[in-house]
């Protein structure tokens, strides 16, 4: 009989218990450690052979995470397992995904020949930061939507006058199937970008007058950005403004930008690893993406269709 076996790496074991509890079973036993240079060592401290596997892992930085999940892949393939799935909630490295001036890395393209020369049989991800990101794997991938979080969510809350915000260009598909989904207007904020983790906003396409705002986008790195467009919506007559965001990376002092904004409430997924800290703030909410995950993961061991957790454009 093929067993469902889930292991997790380092960057996010608090999600990976939580997505072993919803499936009903436990976590698999493995070693993962450094040796005294750093160097990564893993070992499955039980028998995986004929599996099929689950590798939970995201691969934001620090470049550790990335490796520690190739090296997980690899020891699994080496054991002989019938099948791997690499669960990535958070895909880091995809900013990358184009040669936009001369002479840089397309990162997006190499992780992916990486995990798949690692091994890899399928992906399940969530919230590509551009869904085309799908086409650079010669394996199957499954793209999850953080909407399916998020949206019920504030379909309870029943917000009045709402209106969802694309920050900016990328996310006005992510932006569309909200306001689908929800009943609500569509609000786009065209923004200049002078440098790399610089955003400066400069027209709103929409009506923000007396609108309650719900801006949605698949993460927040320094927070320029987002704060960026909470203070020029606010300029523009907005009322209450949330946030949505699937990956909260919130490096620097983006957290305490946050917490000193205009923004009523941020709603985050558990994609990468936050820590206490700010999960402490006032203005900062965790919804979990572990039901979202352990679906997938039951449906892919099954295989049944998962088209319905990832259909973005489904009311």
């Amino acid at each position: 009989m093929i067993k469902l076996k889930l292991f997790a790496g380092r960057s996010n074991s608090d999600l990976a218990l939580s997505i072993a509890k919803q499936l009903g079973i436990e976590v698999g036993k493995c070693v993962v450690k450094n040796f005294s240079d750093k160097e990564i060592w893993v070992k499955y401290s039980e028998n995986i052979r004929g599996s099929d596997i689950f590798i939970l892992q995201s691969t934001n930085p620090p470049a550790d995470n990335l490796l520690e999940l190739l090296i997980m892949i690899d020891a699994a393939k080496r054991a002989s397992v019938r099948r791997v799935t690499a669960v990535i909630p958070y895909f880091g490295y995809a900013r990358q995904d184009r040669k936009d001036q001369p002479r840089v890395s397309i990162t997006a393209k190499l992780v992916a020949n990486l995990i798949t020369t690692a091994g890899a049989d399928r992906v399940i991800t969530m919230d590509l930061h551009a869904p085309q990101i799908q086409g650079f794997f010669d394996i199957p991938v499954n793209h999850l939507y953080s909407s399916a979080i998020f949206s019920p969510y504030f379909k309870k809350k029943n917000i009045p006058d709402l209106a969802i915000v694309s920050p900016d260009v990328g996310s006005i598909k992510l932006a569309r199937s909200y306001a689908k989904r929800l009943g609500a207007e569509l609000i786009l904020i065209d923004k200049r970008r002078p440098k790399p983790n610089q955003a400066e906003v400069m027209n709103i396409i929409g009506t923000a007058v007396n609108r309650n705002i719900l801006i949605v986008d698949d993460l927040i790195d320094t927070g320029g950005t987002f704060i960026n467009a909470v203070n020029a919506l606010k300029n523009a007559g907005a009322k209450d403004i949330y946030g949505a965001c699937t990956h909260p990376i919130l490096s620097a002092d983006a957290a305490q930008r946050i917490e000193e904004s205009e923004i009523k409430e941020l709603y985050i997924t558990d994609s990468v690893y936050t820590g206490p800290k700010i999960l402490k703030s006032k203005k900062i909410k965790l919804l979990s993406a572990n039901r979202l995950l352990a679906e997938a993961i039951k449906r892919c061991f099954t295989n049944q269709s998962i088209s319905s957790l990832f259909d973005i454009d489904k009311g």
